[in-house]
């Protein structure tokens, strides 16, 4: 016959149970940390990765911005006749665009109400 545990040896058990579940715990902890610590890592490299290229990609802009506009600056120090009227012409050109929009707005709104 099997002999039946006493309340001792079941505390017994129960504590290296508790014990190597702790163990276990303490290297999933490790483990997750470890994952964590490399994914931030990984993370980290991307997103320096990331903004190098914007910022290359935004100085090159820039240069392109400032090399059309001195060359738009010496066109019109060249021609200002032509600068001011094709401004000017552009200008009004808005102008009656806006006025056309509006008018268009305008009338829908009547027709609503």
């Amino acid at each position: 016959m099997a002999e039946t545990p006493t309340a001792e040896e079941i505390r017994a058990e129960l504590e290296k149970q508790i014990k190597d579940l702790r163990k276990e715990v303490a290297a999933l902890g490790k483990s997750l940390s470890t994952r964590g610590e490399a994914l931030y890592e990984d993370l980290r490299d991307e997103a320096e990765e990331a903004y190098e290229g914007m910022s290359r990609r935004a100085r090159g802009a820039a240069k392109q911005v400032r090399q059309q506009a001195n060359a738009v600056s010496e066109v019109i120090r060249d021609n200002p006749g032509t600068a001011a009227t094709v401004l000017s012409s552009a200008g009004l050109l808005g102008f009656l665009i806006g006025l056309a929009v509006g008018h268009i707005l305008s009338s829908e709104n009547h027709r609503r109400w």
